[in-house]
């Protein structure tokens, strides 16, 4: 089996996305986060391709995507959670297993709360939707979404830093596990002009998806889907509290922990693949 790729057209968009495994096997969505693309699943998809059909897209203002002007396109996670759905609908994708990360979490959570039959089982791999998982640097963007300024808003763009992308990588990882080719793919998406402002707005934006906490939480509270909560234990940003969070209100969890930081697999996406197959297989 292989990987391909392609590109759907969605009204004035084109979204690209990763395919793999066989379409009568159960399909699986792969969610992404930020700043990456769905090149982040490189390494998974052949070790679960025999298993699930792979379906990876990037969203809009990320990958291959399209990446309208912010003035031109509102960038938020309701509106990337809008034409995820009209991705899924467009491909006939649902029923589903999702496999969400960072970013995904709360664009895959808004679509799981709206078709909770389309979810067959969910993977959160520092996929947080828990205040409890919410590492120290959510504090510093409380006081900018409390009291937003053209400054704070300018001082975000260190988020896509090269150093700052290649920390996110490499902070919580066993000495040289990760490769470069993630992060400076990433570094390379940065370049696009649209890029920064795009960006800028879905870190205000994130606000939101805090917000939506308890919307996600009655989601697995009154739907109780079969989660992997499987973390990079030494992230950051998504501490391992948010994955022991997910038993509060789902008693079909499988908490896991990998000796890795916030982009788990890029080091151990073999153990991540093991998991996977050994709680929905």
């Amino acid at each position: 089996m292989m990987t391909s790729f392609h590109t759907l057209q969605l009204d004035k968009l084109n979204i690209f996305y990763r395919e793999a495994g066989d379409p009568e096997k159960p399909t699986m969505l792969l969610l992404h986060g930020f700043p990456s693309a769905s090149h982040m699943f490189r390494d998974l998809m052949p070790l679960l391709e025999n298993d699930f059909h792979l379906i990876a897209p990037d969203y809009p203002g990320f990958g291959q995507s399209s990446m309208p002007n912010h003035e031109d396109f509102t960038y938020t996670f309701e509106h990337l959670s809008e034409i995820m759905t009209d991705f899924i609908e467009a491909l006939d994708l649902n029923p589903f297993y999702m496999y969400v990360f960072d970013y995904g979490a709360p664009i895959g959570f808004q679509i799981a709360a709206a078709h909770p039959e389309w979810i067959r089982g969910i993977v959160s791999q520092n996929g947080n939707v828990y205040r409890e998982g919410l590492g120290q640097k959510w504090a510093t963007r409380q006081d900018f979404w409390n009291k937003p300024t053209p400054e704070k808003r300018a001082s975000y763009r260190q988020a896509f830093a090269p150093e700052t992308i290649k920390s996110q990588y490499l902070t919580g990882t066993p000495a040289n596990s990760v490769g470069p080719d993630g992060y400076t793919l990433d570094i390379a998406y940065t370049q696009n002009p649209n890029y920064a402002d795009n960006q800028l707005d879905l870190i205000f934006d994130y606000q939101n998806n805090i917000n939506r906490y308890p919307i996600f939480q009655k989601y697995l509270r009154e739907n109780q889907p079969k989660l992997l909560a499987i973390w990079g234990k030494n992230d950051p940003s998504f501490i391992f509290p948010g994955a022991k969070a997910f038993a509060k209100d789902d008693p079909h969890v499988v908490i896991k922990s990998v000796d890795s930081g916030h982009f788990a697999l890029e080091s151990h996406a073999s153990e991540i693949a093991k998991n996977i197959l050994e709680t929905f297989g």
